[in-house]
């Protein structure tokens, strides 16, 4: 249930080990309608739980499986992009983390220090003087930037929908516009059932892939949160424009404030870039009116314009959509072999190899649940997160950690020291055990 990545991808994993698998795909509008189709383009390492709340939680040694497995992932998924010989515009090129005051820089060279004290190579982090970054990209202000390799760049609607095509030719059945009311456990020797308004589907297993989508499901409002992402993209560039500014191996970029912001280089030379502010919306709420915030647009633009001064044209285009954010800031992908019931999702924004990795672990759990593999035997699979507090305390704790985070860029920005609230962000979110 579920067209996007995390749906496909595990619908061809469990075709690629048994191809006599029956398999159909359920989705409410068209494959990549969600987060899937409308994301930032960036296939990269990172976990949304910060590392060393990872060490916290699960121990030094799956911290360490997790790390290795996620850079892996990223060049796995580009080999089976080019393997199924879908045109997503897929470049490994890297990502670099810029500094844009003497505080960042402090900080992300500490970062990169501690990286490096917990088992990364200068391979696999390393940060760059404002001359070595420059060869990469050029921001206005940059005192240098952290650079890894474990990033590429893609066109993520075009990689879903050559997915869904692909899923197609192996023989799975698709059904776009087709709305899952609810989903029922197998009980007895009643298979497991999905529930639409004209058909039902009875199978040994459902995947619910609904990401972002998830809370408006019965009794799955507490389960995630629903976070806007929004997203701007520029005219094509002029040659000249990305001669002085770089990022010729379309390198994707970032700078090291606390409200996250995302940008990539386009195959026709526009800038793709978004971020997040958006605010939470009480009780979960998911509406298509929310796609578009034009306040936050207007922002976008702003600090787009001030990354890069020379910027030329207009802006062309405005999208965005909602992401599944856990309370505990961890994915989870879930068998429960007795109902016949599975999930996988909470990639709060890291989704592109995420959903990959957790679609190879579904793949591994249902169609050898008996053998543990490299991708079962990862810290978030069959694990259960955290659910949310009830409203209001819910809408009142995240729109209250957005506010922490513009807060402690602003006081950075004036005064060029850290602000208190950055601990207060992760007191907020208790990314820590006691």
């Amino acid at each position: 249930m579920g067209g996007g990545f995390t749906g496909l991808w595990t619908a061809r994993e469990l075709k690629r080990r048994d191809p006599s698998l029956s398999i159909a795909v359920l989705e409410k509008s068209v494959c990549g309608f969600g987060a899937s189709g409308r994301n930032g383009g960036w296939a990269s390492s990172f976990y949304p739980l910060g590392d060393e709340a990872v060490i916290a939680r699960y121990g030094n040694e799956a911290y360490c499986t997790l790390r290795d497995e996620l850079q892996r992932a990223v060049t796995s998924l580009g080999e089976a992009v080019a393997h199924d010989n879908i045109d997503a515009h897929f470049v490994h090129g890297g990502t670099l983390t810029f500094a844009r005051s003497d505080l960042q820089a402090t900080r992300l060279q500490e970062s990169v220090i501690v990286a490096h004290e917990r088992g990364a190579t200068s391979e696999d982090l390393a940060w760059l003087n404002p001359s070595e970054a420059a060869r990469h990209g050029v921001l206005s202000a940059s005192r240098g930037a952290a650079f890894s390799p474990h990033c590429a760049r893609l066109h993520p609607a075009l990689l879903v929908r050559g997915l869904a095509e692909v899923n197609e030719r192996l023989g799975v059945k698709i059904f776009e516009n087709t709305e899952v009311t609810r989903l029922v456990g197998a009980k007895g020797s009643r298979l497991a059932e999905v529930i639409t308004p004209r058909a039902s589907v009875h199978a040994r297993f459902i995947v619910r892939a609904s990401e972002g989508f998830t809370s408006t499901f019965a009794g799955e409002r507490r389960s995630v949160a629903p976070i806007y992402s929004l997203m701007i993209a520029t005219e094509p560039q002029s040659q000249k424009f990305w001669d002085n500014v770089g990022f010729a191996h379309y390198e994707t970029f970032a700078d090291d404030r606390h409200l996250i912001i995302y940008g990539q280089r386009t195959n026709d030379g526009r800038i793709a870039f978004g971020g997040r502010g958006a605010p939470y919306h009480f009780g979960s709420t998911v509406e298509e009116r929310f796609d578009f915030n034009p306040k936050m647009f207007d922002l976008l633009e702003s600090t787009l314009r001030e990354l890069f001064p020379s910027l030329e044209g207009a802006i062309t285009h405005r999208w965005g959509g909602p992401l599944a954010m856990p309370r505990d800031l961890s994915p989870s992908v879930l068998v429960d072999y007795a109902t016949g019931l599975a999930s996988a999702g909470g990639y709060t924004g890291d989704g592109v190899v995420l959903s990959y990795v957790a679609a190879n672990a579904l793949a591994d759990l249902i169609s050898r649940p008996r053998v543990e593999t490299r991708y079962t035997r990862l810290p978030f699979v069959q694990r259960t997160s955290k659910r949310w507090e009830v409203e209001p305390l819910r809408w009142l704790g995240i729109n209250v950690g957005l506010a922490l985070a513009t807060w402690a860029d602003r006081v950075e920005e004036k005064k060029g020291k850290v602000s208190r609230a950055s601990h207060w962000l992760d007191r907020l979110f208790n990314q820590f055990p006691p």
